[in-house]
């Protein structure tokens, strides 16, 4: 049997998978990420605490704030303040999308509209829901992945201004892909550039120095093509090649 921190690592690792895939697999990746929970008795034991008195519907009602004055939707999802409540609620309606009481798309166009895409309503509902969820799980298990924590402080360590780089650089990215929502093109070049961007942090995330290479070199290419380039973009490259530099 695994211990706490294979666990949770596994279950965050689901949750990476969940983010990253395509929209058309993410009930499949949902189903997977439920599955991770039932086959891990330490999560298992925390999803049950916190749901156990916890009241789905009055607390649904509380968070999906519906707001459409037949012009422009302003639906949204505030997500419960207290850790157990956020983790709850998270988890209820993780499982209505599996067993199909909430339709999955139809919940995206509702809370989360952004530009009409399911594409882009699913990107926004991974950065804020998901997100959450694997915040919330690295906090309640902080003391298990410790040692983890300790083997990615050492990858980091070996230039001090390495992690605050890595901080940046992810801030840069997360600005960039808002200048791409904001911008003009096609919908199916959208998602290209946002998938290379995840791509990138990845990449520098892993310490990747040829995969970095080859998404700067793609990402340069797919803004001037697209005509699309951004304030911040010269700034982004420098930092990833200050970070090749510290690799």
């Amino acid at each position: 049997m695994k211990n706490t921190k294979e666990q949770v690592l596994t279950f965050l690792e689901k949750c990476e998978e969940l983010k990253k895939c395509k929209f058309i697999m993410a009930t499949t990746k949902i189903k997977d990420l439920l599955k991770c929970i039932v086959n891990s008795p330490d999560l298992y034991r925390l999803f049950d605490s916190v749901t156990k008195d916890f009241d789905y519907l009055q607390e649904k009602a509380r968070c999906l704030i519906v707001a459409d004055d037949g012009y422009i939707n302003k639906s949204k999802v505030v997500l419960p303040q207290t850790v157990g409540q956020r983790l709850a609620f998270i988890f209820c309606l993780l499982v209505e999308f599996d067993r199909g009481t909430q339709n999955f798309n139809e919940f995206l166009q509702i809370y989360y509209p952004e530009d009409g895409s399911y594409f882009a309503s699913y990107m926004a509902f991974c950065d804020t829901v998901i997100n959450s969820l694997e915040e919330l799980i690295q906090e309640v298990f902080a003391e298990s992945l410790e040692a983890e924590a300790e083997e990615a402080e050492q990858v980091y360590a070996a230039n001090s201004s390495r992690a605050k780089l890595y901080s940046e650089i992810s801030l840069a990215i997360a600005a960039e892909k808002q200048f791409l929502y904001q911008t003009s093109i096609p919908k199916e070049e959208k998602e290209g550039g946002y998938k290379m961007l995840n791509e990138l942090l990845f990449a520098v995330k892993s310490g990747n120095e040829n995969l970095i290479d080859a998404l700067i070199c793609g990402y340069n290419y797919f803004v001037l093509y697209n005509g699309c380039v951004s304030d911040g973009i010269a700034s982004l490259i420098d930092m990833l090649v200050e970070f090749e530099s510290a690799l």
